[in-house]
């Protein structure tokens, strides 16, 4: 902890000499900030080493700034997530435990989102897309309301209708889509980028990026794909072939994991070509994860847009760009698929800090980092200070030393039951260490925690339970304390 209070003391009284350096110098140019959330998506990307799925634009990115190779959400679904690093506070803060979520500003009714914050400094914050969560909104944030008012969930293009419209008018007809009904998991529909929302937000955020480019902005921008149902334009199905594409490993859930770990993977469910129960159809988990990368590859796409225009209206090099998944997700590893669990597929996300303030370029950080030090992360970057009741770290001495020493753990938690009126009853509390994830289940009424322990240097699967060995005793003592002691004594 010493380490860490000179580290905070330093770059204050750094910030305070430069101040009294510059006395009555012209203030620096403002940094502008692109912030990208994505539904849902895990690290299957170019930059984090999987070589088959095809993101060209978010690798371009990386290529200009710093991959987080173990970047991990404090609740591994999107509504409690994207409460959290929006806030800079923990989901214990927050109390914001299931995806009904605006309710931070009953209990924290004064509390300063990160574009709010920027909104207080001058700038213009604009949101487009899902930022905050399906359905909600925070006035407070924005210059001019989000766009647009309502999310598009589970949409799909009504082909029917569509193929009803002569060829010679598609190009100046509106696809018809149908939303908020489970139907298929996949569709591939031959429409332009543009028929669905995803792309309808990427050309909404350029045009914001030429309206706002001669000021300093603070444009979040959020994408539903890969969020189920996996649904794009057919060129991105193209990209891809069930033959290259492999079955989910680790198939079956962890070896002595308790019961209260697991879920039955009811958002996957409710879908109309997935049985109730049971085992899926044989090839559909290949089918699935096809799917899952096509609509990747189009999410992609659209962030080559805003790349694209960022360096077009020459704003790229003061312009600082993160792009972070609100979850990560299962694809049939144990047994599994969707979110809403305390393993590493679920908490462990994408995060990229690309552009202005990243001196670091092409690298990646081993670095244990959390969603939550975002915010602290670009207040700096952009010369702010932070506010004092944030409950992460900026990761700013990452941009220029990807590889220094950080911290010893990151915390994640999920509720059980995980239901609207019950969440937040019993919650298990995870820890991810250099080498282990170390997780108790506090449920009340059960005699004592269920716990897990499992050791990333011998089973990066997560397949085996070992916090019941005699010989691993002392360890879970050791992280037991971790977890109590928490986030502030992990820095």
């Amino acid at each position: 902890m010493k380490e860490t209070f000179s580290r905070r003391g330093l770059f204050q009284r750094t910030l305070g000499a430069a101040g009294l350096a510059i006395g009555n110098a012209p203030a620096p140019e403002k940094r502008n900030v692109l912030f990208i959330v994505v539904d849902d998506l895990r690290p299957e990307l170019g930059c984090y080493g999987n070589r088959i799925v095809k993101t060209p634009n978010i690798d371009r990115l990386a290529r200009r700034g710093v991959v987080f190779t173990r970047a991990y959400c404090q609740q591994s679904v999107c509504t409690p997530s994207r409460t959290s690093f929006l806030t800079g506070l923990r989901p214990d803060t927050t109390k914001v435990f299931d995806n009904r979520g605006g309710e931070f500003r009953k209990l924290l009714p004064d509390v300063t989102t990160l574009p709010q914050f920027f909104l207080q400094q001058g700038y213009e914050t604009r949101g487009l897309g899902k930022i905050f969560g399906e359905g909600l909104n925070d006035p407070k944030a924005w210059s001019i309301p989000l766009w647009p008012e309502s999310i598009a969930g589970m949409q799909y293009v009504d082909v029917e209708k569509w193929a009803q419209v002569p060829s010679a008018e598609k190009s100046r007809t509106p696809v018809p889509t149908l939303t908020w009904e489970k139907r298929e998991t996949c569709q591939a529909p031959e429409v332009p980028d543009g028929a669905l929302q995803d792309g309808q937000v990427a050309e909404r955020a350029v045009q914001a990026l030429r309206e706002m480019r001669d000021h300093p902005f603070f444009l979040a921008v959020g994408f539903l794909k890969p969020h189920l149902p996996f649904v794009a334009p057919k060129k991105y199905f193209d990209l891809y072939s069930l033959r290259e594409i492999p079955d989910p490993p680790c198939p079956s859930p962890p070896k002595g994991a308790p019961a209260v770990a697991l879920h039955p993977s009811v958002e996957l469910r409710g879908y109309t070509d997935i049985p109730k129960k049971g085992p899926l159809p044989p090839g559909k988990a290949r089918e699935l994860i096809l799917g899952y990368y096509a609509a990747i590859s189009y999410m992609d796409a659209q962030v080559g847009r805003l790349v694209d225009e960022l360096e077009r209206l020459k704003l790229a090099s003061r312009t600082v760009v993160v792009l972070v998944g609100d979850n990560g997700y299962h694809l049939g590893e144990h047994g599994l698929w969707g979110k809403t669990t305390n393993y590493e597929l679920d908490t462990r996300v994408p995060l990229i800090f690309s552009g202005a303030g990243v001196k670091a370029r092409g690298a990646k950080s081993p670095g244990l980092v959390e969603c939550v030090d975002i915010y602290p992360t670009l207040v700096e970057l952009c010369g702010f200070a932070p506010p004092p009741a944030l409950e992460g770290v900026s990761m700013a001495p990452l941009l220029g030393e990807p590889s220094r020493p950080w911290k010893k753990a990151a915390f994640s938690q999920f509720p059980r039951p995980f239901t609207p009126k019950r969440a937040g009853d019993g919650m298990g509390y995870s820890v991810r260490t250099e080498r282990y994830r170390y997780t108790e289940w506090r449920i009340p009424g059960q005699p004592q925690n269920a716990i897990e322990l499992y050791d990333h240097q011998t089973d990066p699967c997560e397949s085996v339970n070992i916090a019941d060995l005699p010989a691993n005793r002392s360890l879970v003592a050791q992280l037991h304390k971790t977890l109590q002691d928490g986030w502030r004594a992990a820095l």
